[in-house]
């Protein structure tokens, strides 16, 4: 973990979920990002009808995003995941990907399950807060 952030996981609060339920932060430069989405560098949405294979998408042009402004995903201390279902288990295959990606760096994230995203055929899309030590 970069120093400068510090996640919080309360011993009165569950161990059983996969991410940090606070993070502190002390002096840096923060990131806020726009939604990644799964857009490949044409602007066509990557992965049609495929959640886990746009969250793959999402993620690394979140990592493109997160670099170019200095960052990466060692550097997130917020998640927000947006997964266009009403169904579990496509918000779980999401969620999936996108832990996958951040490994032992848990974040405190949200996962939504919303009614539509954006672009046509969008199925998912993350937001990110990163700070960066200064």
């Amino acid at each position: 973990m970069p120093a400068g952030i510090e996640f919080v996981r309360p011993t009165g609060l569950t161990d059983q979920v996969p991410y940090a339920y606070a993070a502190v932060v002390g002096s840096g430069r923060t990131v806020f990002t726009a939604g990644a989405c799964p857009l490949d560098a044409a602007g066509a949405t990557v992965a049609v009808g495929d959640v886990a294979g746009q969250a793959r998408q999402v993620v690394a042009n979140l990592v493109t995003t997160l670099e170019a402004a200095g960052a990466g995903l060692s550097d997130v201390v917020r998640t927000t995941v947006y997964v266009a279902s009403a169904q579990r288990a496509d918000l779980v295959a999401a969620w999936g990907v996108v832990r996958a990606a951040f490994g032992d760096h848990d974040a405190p994230s949200t996962l939504l399950g919303v009614t539509v995203l954006g672009y046509p055929d969008q199925l998912v899309e993350v937001e990110a807060v990163a700070v960066v030590p200064g």
